[in-house]
Parts: C-alpha cells; sequence; structure tokens
C-alpha cells in the first residue's frame, strides 16, 4: 500500500481555500500512484475558530465541501482526514465515492483496496494503545511550541504510525499561535524512518510494507534560539501576509528588544520597507542613539531621527497649566506614549504600513510598559520571550541568519533601560527596576508553574530557590543580601503580575506565541493581589528571626 500524507496550510475558517488545496493535493497523490491520501486534523475547517464553530451554516458548509472530497474516491483510492460532526472533531474515510464509515479518535477500521486485499487502520488519541494493526495514524493540530519532545513510543508500539500535522498560522483573536507540521513516520518498533521538513507546505509518500525495513534516522540537534527563530520568522511572515501588510515600523532605542525585532522584520520584508525610528529625550544618551544608527546602517533600513523633548515639555506645560502636578512617573510615560501614539503611528499612517510592539515576556508579565506607549503596536512578535532567550535569539541572528554583527555588540553588552530619567543612565550602569536574569525565572515559575509567592518563599527559606526555578546560583544573595529586601522585590512584582499587569495585558496587542503558556491563551481576571495565609506566617517569621 502506498500512503500519502498531506503536510498542508490549513486557513481557520476558510473551507473554500482549504478545499481546492485538497483536490489539487488528492490528485497529485492519485497520480503518483497513491492507495491512500491522509490530510492533517481539520483540514478543511481548521482548529481555532471562535464563534465561527456555533454557526450551523458554517458547519454545513463544511460538509459539503466534505462531500467533494468523497466524491474523488474509488474502490482503489481511500481518502483519510478529519471533520466536525455536532461540534466533535471525527476521522472521516471515503472509499467509493461515498463516506463509509465515521470514527472518533480510538478504535480500528478496516479497508479493502483490492479484492481479497484488506488493510486494517487504527486512529490515535494521546496515550492510545494501536497494537497489531497495519497502520496506526495519529492526526494532529497542536500549535509549535519550542520545547514539545516527540516520542513515537509514547503512543504506539507494535505496528507502523504515521503521525501527521498541518502548517500555518490561527489565532485565538488574542494569541497567534504557529503550525510546524513536523509530520512523520514511525515504524512497528517505535523509530523514526522519515519526518517532514518543518514549517513547509509538502506532499509525502511511503510504502507501507517498506517501512519496517527502513533504517532508522537520527534528527540534528536543533538548538532552542534556532527553533525560536523559525517559529517567528515563519509566523511574522504568514500575519503580515494574512492582514496584507507589506511596511513595518519599528521604533529604535538602542535596546535588545527593538534591535532583534528589527533583525527579523528585515528578513521577512526585506530592509527597503523597514521604517527604524529614533526618538530621543533628554535622557537619552550619545551611546544609545549613536547604537541605533548603527543597527539602522547595518540591517540598511530607512532611519529617521524624531526628538521628542519639545513636545513633551509643552504637554508637561499644558497639564500644569490647567492645575495639575505633574510626577516625575507621569513624566515618563508621557515620553513613552509621545513615541507610540503620536509619531511612530504617524509614520506608520504615511508609509501605509504598521508599527511594533517590542516588548518581552518578562514585561508584560509585570506590566512593565506604558499603556497606549510601548505596549501599542500591531504585532508583539517578542511578546512569547524571556529577556534572556531575547538575548539567544539576538546572537543566533548575528552569528546563523546575517553571518555578521548585524546587532551591535554594544546593544547585546549594554544595560537594559528605557532611559526614561536620570535614573535610568546607561553611561552611569544604571537602567530598569527588573533585574536581569534572575526576575525572568522568577517571572517564569509565576506564569508557565502557576506558582505562588507562598512557593518562592518556601525555597528561599530552605536555601534551593535558584535550583527550583533554574537560575544560576547566587544571584538570590548577589541582589538581596537580608530577608526583607528578598521578600519586598517578591512582592513587589506579585502585585505587579496580578495586579496592573493583567489590565495591561488585556489590552495588550496580539502575541505571537511559541510556548505552551502565552499570554491570552487563557482567560486573566482581574481579582485583585492575594497572598496567602501561609506565606503570611513564614513571611512575619524570617523578618522576625
Amino acid at each position: 500500500m502506498r500512503i500519502a500524507y498531506a503536510q498542508m496550510k490549513v486557513a481557520a475558517g476558510h473551507p473554500d481555500i482549504n478545499i481546492k488545496k485538497i483536490l489539487r493535493l488528492i490528485d497529485e497523490a492519485r497520480t503518483q500512484g497513491a492507495d491512500v491520501v491522509i490530510f492533517p486534523e481539520l483540514a478543511v475547517s481548521g482548529r481555532m475558530l471562535g464563534e465561527t464553530l456555533e454557526q450551523k451554516a458554517f458547519e454545513h458548509d463544511c460538509w459539503n465541501y466534505l462531500m467533494e472530497i468523497a466524491k474523488k474516491s474509488d474502490e482503489e483510492f481511500v481518502i483519510v482526514l478529519t471533520g466536525i460532526e455536532d461540534f466533535e472533531h471525527h476521522v472521516l474515510i471515503a472509499q467509493y465515492g461515498e463516506f463509509i464509515d465515521w470514527e472518533d479518535y480510538l478504535g480500528d477500521l478496516e479497508i479493502e483496496l483490492k479484492e481479497d486485499e484488506f488493510y486494517s487502520l487504527g486512529f490515535l488519541s494521546d496515550g492510545a494503545p494501536c497494537d497489531n494493526l497495519d497502520l496506526c495514524i495519529r492526526f494532529n493540530s497542536a500549535p509549535f511550541d519550542f520545547s514539545k519532545k516527540f516520542s513515537s513510543k509514547k503512543i504506539a508500539e507494535g505496528c507502523p504510525i504515521i503521525y501527521i500535522g498541518c502548517v500555518g498560522i490561527q489565532n485565538t483573536g488574542k494569541t497567534i499561535y504557529t503550525f510546524d507540521g513536523a509530520s512523520a513516520v514511525f515504524n512497528s518498533r517505535g523509530e523514526l524512518v522519515q519526518r517532514a521538513e518543518p514549517f513547509k507546505e509538502c506532499l509525502n509518500f511511503i510504502e507501507l510494507e517498506k517501512i519496517d525495513k527502513m533504517p532508522a534516522i537520527t534528527l540534528p540537534e536543533v538548538s532552542e534560539a534556532e527553533k525560536i527563530y523559525q517559529a517567528i520568522n515563519f509566523g511574522v511572515k504568514e500575519f503580515l501576509a494574512q492582514i496584507g501588510m507589506k511596511k513595518v515600523v519599528i521604533g529604535v532605542s538602542g535596546g535588545i528588544d527593538s534591535a532583534v525585532a528589527a533583525a527579523i522584520y528585515v528578513k521577512v520584508l526585506g530592509a527597503e520597507n523597514i521604517y527604524l525610528v529614533n526618538m530621543p529625550s533628554r535622557f537619552n544618551s550619545a551611546t544609545t542613539k549613536n547604537l541605533s544608527e548603527k543597527l539602522a546602517n547595518n540591517l540598511g533600513c530607512k532611519y529617521f531621527v524624531v526628538p521628542i523633548q519639545e513636545s513633551v515639555d509643552w504637554t508637561v506645560k499644558q497639564l500644569e497649566g490647567v492645575g495639575l502636578n505633574v510626577s516625575s512617573f507621569v513624566k515618563e510615560n508621557i515620553q513613552a506614549r509621545d513615541r507610540s501614539a503620536r509619531i511612530l503611528a504617524a509614520i506608520a499612517a504615511s508609509v501605509g504600513g504598521g508599527f511594533t510592539c517590542n516588548a518581552n515576556k518578562a514585561e508584560s508579565t509585570v506590566g512593565y510598559a506604558t499603556l497606549y506607549g510601548d505596549e501599542a503596536g500591531f504585532l508583539s512578535a517578542l511578546a512569547d520571550l524571556w529577556k534572556f532567550q531575547v538575548y539567544e535569539l539576538a546572537r543566533y541572528l548575528n552569528d546563523k541568519i546575517y553571518g555578521r554583527e548585524v546587532i551591535p555588540q554594544g546593544i547585546i553588552d549594554i544595560v537594559p533601560s528605557a532611559e526614561l530619567s536620570t535614573a535610568q543612565n546607561v553611561d552611569e550602569g544604571k537602567g530598569d527596576p527588573i533585574r536581569y536574569p534572575y526576575h525572568d525565572y522568577l517571572f517564569r515559575a509565576f506564569a508557565e508553574r502557576n506558582l505562588t509567592p507562598e512557593d518562592i518563599l518556601n525555597w528561599y527559606a530552605a536555601g534551593n530557590l535558584e535550583k527550583n526555578i533554574g537560575c544560576a546560583s547566587g544571584l538570590v544573595k548577589k541582589y538581596f543580601p537580608t530577608p526583607e529586601d528578598f521578600i519586598l522585590d517578591l512582592e513587589r512584582w506579585w502585585r505587579q503580575f496580578t495586579g496592573m499587569g493583567v489590565a495591561k495585558r488585556i489590552q495588550s496587542p496580539p502575541i505571537l506565541a511559541v510556548t505552551d503558556f502565552p499570554y491570552g491563551s487563557r482567560a486573566e481576571s482581574q481579582n485583585g493581589v492575594h497572598f496567602t495565609k501561609n506565606f503570611l506566617e513564614l513571611k512575619d517569621k524570617l523578618l522576625n528571626q
């Protein structure tokens, strides 16, 4: 039995687009001698449908297209895919020009390709056994996750298995997910024998009877930074094409986040379509201004310098003129909003494009960004990356993608700073209140492991905090000499994470996901800050020792 499996790009909510591709791939599979063609999960409808899934008319539309697909089969050609019936996913087998059976994800089905030539197929869900069959098929439309490890031994032994996924992007409104496909074939011993290239559409073929005779293959080691780059580059490219955006404006500060964003967008759209804008106030150093210009020259982008101090001063003067006291903190936020809401938005409108949000995940976790300022933009491409991952990505871009230093080493070396006040003077080594990389790991414990101050303080008291959150040894003592220092810092960021940070995340731009835990993937409630009884008791004990 010759099998074709189609790792195709699926457009969620557009069965009309998907059907054209499916019919073309069916014809191609038959032309190349396939007996069976397998498509990814929900190839007709897509997976992330939102309220569309509740529309009976949409379900009927998908069903009508499925009827067209069924007609492409006959007694010697089988089509395997999944569809939606009563809002549940089912495996659908088309033969003899019609659907011959519906199956859920468990069990097996016997098909006849030629007279007295029978094959038993099994369909897998997570952890389901699939032994003593001719072939098991696992449909999957799970999004890309750079930390995901897949082993066929976990899902089937005793028969060959084909793992089939889709490529493309789909979204839940707030969060944009990439799909890498990662379709693969495993023999009955659970060894990988064939693998489709990630993030690529392809139609692959394999002979069922030869699977167990094929040599096992070992995939090359791929660094975390490479996986992340592949997903972000692909996701940005697909998203821009989907919304029809061909020009992008990026505010560059001389910092690492905007530099990495610029390098990524240049690879997607070309330097001629990227506008880099430096917007200094009186707090911006010559160091960061020079680094911004050097970045633009290295990338070959259009570069503008638009000072903001005059407009910031005028705004402050207007507010003071009506009797308001404008604090230094408010003046910091005025700068950030002036840059995004006034300059970047105006330039983007002028060139017919959009402007980016360059926030990373650490900043999103604790709301270290100005609402309607640097929190604004049409897409947050780096918002599912911790700061240490942004640095790793910068080095990868220089070394592997560009093969030269496009992101200046000075940007990588300089202390992270918003440069909104004299307290953030980079030439004096002053920067943001977030202490990298320690806070990266602390915030990661909050955001991705659902840990609370009670968990953190227990580990601190036991002396194994760094080990348990994964950061380097010695950082806690370096930054927090006393329990009081440590607890004040912990409470500060927990208040931000569960307080204002939630409000800002709700209003933030769409996020490009690269992990299983992106913001926007689950609903957050604005319930305010809470410290558990056990935390408060341990806090008192430590402070009174």
